[in-house]
Order: C-alpha cells, then structure tokens, then sequence
C-alpha cells in the first residue's frame, strides 16, 4: 500500500491555475480517499475533468474528531489496496490537518507516503510577507478567551523583538477583524503585521504594515479565510 497526500486548491475553481499535471495522474491511479470533506473531495475530483465515474470511488472522513483506533482499522481493511488518497479540505493534507494522522500511522506501519507538491497558504504567505523565512513558527488559532488571547500575542511580540522568528496563526474567519483590532491594540505601533487573505483567488492579497498604519486603513476580512504573520 501506498499513501499519497494529494494537495487541493485553497481557492474554488482554481484547480487548472495551481497545480500541476502530476495530480491529475495520481488522482487517476486511486479509488480510496481518506477526506476532511466528502463533498469537497467529489467536487474536487469533478473539477479535474478526469473521466471519472465519481460514484465508483470510496471515501472516509477523516477530520479532527477522527480515533487513530478508527483509521488504524480502515489500513487494516484495505491492506491490499495499492494506493489511498489523503485530501485536505483545501492546500496540503498534514499541514495543519487531520491528515497527519493517518501519515503518522502510514509511517508507523512502513506505509510508503509520497507528499505531492501543491499550494500551502502557510508557505504562499511566509514567502509574500518579506519576515524571515529561515526561523518561523506557526501556532493555528489562538486562544478565543480575550485574557488568554492577550497573553498569547504578547508571547509572540516579544518572540519577534527577541529572535526575530516569524509568527504565523489563523482565526476562524468570522473573527478575523476581531483578531487584527487585537493585534493592533496590543503591539507596538512600529511592529510589523503581515495578512495573507483569501489566496489564489484573484481578489486575494498579501499586505505588510506597521500596526499603526493598519489601524488607519482596516481592511475588510469578514468571512474570508486568512493568515496573520508578525515579523521584522
């Protein structure tokens, strides 16, 4: 068996832009999926214009409520199938995905994986920001609590005044003006803020600021998936 880590546009329709000719084979060559999302995972494959019959494909959900008792038994089950597709719900399956999982079990196990290259809007924004691409870290969501969110971006201001390390997390994109309204708040004037919002898409944007030059010109980010970054 093997366990291919099939990368997904991070923008709808955009498939034929982003990625390149070896997805369209590998996705070929398998008819096992482990998906985030079963619907986003058809509709995916339909955008590739493959020939497909969509119906004659299986697919398990693997999210963030998955056991690795649950996906230890689906290799179990299909020890003799020659290849299983991981799909993130959007960019790479394994980074900052469910889909880790089951590549730690796969290397567990001596299951080959082969990471095929795709769109990260991790990386996409690290490289657009100008901060440092040598010392980075990305921490997902902050915490939700405002006290505790306090102390976290303080945690990571003075993490960037100190080393310079590159700061990257996420907010659920509802919240995302809430989020920048925080940061800018809370470093100081002169600290570097990077957004990285809605990419590959072609009203997507990555803009870097001071906070203070941010709090004069909010953009509009409600329900459009973004990265925040802090750097220098």
């Amino acid at each position: 068996m093997k366990l291919v880590l099939i990368p997904c546009p991070i923008a709808e329709q955009t498939a034929a832009q982003v990625l390149p000719e070896e997805i369209r084979q590998h996705v070929l060559t398998c008819r096992h999926f482990l998906v985030e999302n079963i619907r986003t995972a058809r509709r995916f494959i339909s955008e590739l214009k493959l020939g497909i019959d969509i119906e004659s494909l299986e697919f398990e959900i693997l999210d963030k409520d998955s056991q690795r008792s649950q996906i230890k038994e689906y290799f179990n089950k299909h020890a003799r199938v020659e290849r299983i597709g991981v799909m993130s719900e959007a960019g790479c399956p394994g980074v900052a995905d469910p889909g880790a999982l089951a590549v730690s079990i796969a290397q567990e196990q001596g299951i080959e994986v082969i990471p095929l290259v795709g769109p990260s809007s991790i990386l996409l924004a690290l490289m657009g920001s100008g901060f440092s691409g040598q010392s980075f870290c990305f921490h997902g969501y902050l915490p939700i609590d405002k006290l505790d969110r306090a102390k976290r971006i303080d945690q990571l201001a003075r993490e960037v005044a100190k080393s310079g390390q590159t700061q990257l997390f996420i907010e659920t994109p509802f919240r995302n003006e809430s989020l920048l309204e925080h940061l800018i708040q809370q470093v100081p004037n002169d600290m570097l803020i990077a957004i990285a919002c809605e990419l590959t898409s072609p009203q997507g944007f990555i803009q870097t600021k001071t906070a203070k030059d941010w709090a004069q010109n909010l953009p509009s980010l409600h329900k459009k998936p973004c990265i925040f970054l802090l750097g220098k």
